[in-house]
């Protein structure tokens, strides 16, 4: 195959899979040797085993970060920090695209940047959307409230008071808070029930302090 067939095929793709390459008559082995090629080339950005993505030069689509994610490792929707960031729950930048799976936890770092997968049960796969992240392009992210739970379920210490005011949550009225404390009930640790009574108490707060600084410019 000539990159130029390459092209053709795969140009308006954000990502591929080696297998979009094999219909017909093609011969299997070639493709792949030809694939790992031109990845040696500069040609083709290698993301994982038989996934791949044209280089910066030829991409006529720019990869977002949360389809490739989703690409990466099935099942599984961005979660946790980087669809906080997304809903502009927290201010900070997140450097690395952060998913949760039921599949087992990994790690990758790839030219298009850090991907990073947490492992839940099966039982807490849901809470997420399918979300057009930019034009022509979407993705599975999880809820305001189900990224949220997924963040304080993953990280050890996540009720304490602290952890959550180093966490600087923001706009918290895009969360569902019934939602949040069900999440919390259902998942049966006294942690979580906590932490999601802290998110709670934070939301006051934030919508009292929101009243109060209105009526300051009435």
């Amino acid at each position: 195959m000539k990159f130029a067939r390459l092209l053709e095929i795969v140009g308006n793709e954000p990502v591929f899979e080696t297998e979009l390459l094999l219909a017909g008559e093609a011969n299997p082995r070639a493709i792949r040797r030809q694939l790992s090629l031109w990845t040696k080339a500069g040609r083709l950005y290698q993301l994982r085993r038989g996934l791949y993505a044209l280089a910066t030069p030829y991409q006529k689509v720019k990869p977002h970060p949360f389809l490739v994610a989703n690409r990466m490792v099935a099942p599984s929707y961005v979660s946790r920090q980087s669809a906080l960031a997304y809903y502009d729950l927290i201010p900070e930048y997140v450097p690395a695209t952060t998913s949760v799976t039921t599949a087992r936890p990994a790690a990758w770092e790839t030219p298009l940047g850090r991907f990073d997968f947490r492992h839940i049960k099966a039982s807490l796969l849901h809470g997420y959307r399918l979300i057009e992240v930019v034009p022509g392009q979407r993705a599975l992210v999880a809820t305001p409230a189900k990224a949220l739970f997924d963040l304080l379920y993953l990280q050890a210490g996540a009720d304490s008071p602290g952890y959550l005011r180093e966490l600087r949550l923001q706009n918290l009225e895009q969360v569902d808070l019934n939602e949040l404390r069900r999440l919390a009930k259902t998942a049966g640790e006294a942690r979580l029930r906590r932490a999601a009574d802290w998110v709670v108490e934070m939301a006051r707060k934030e919508a009292v302090e929101y009243q109060t600084r209105q009526k300051q410019i009435c």
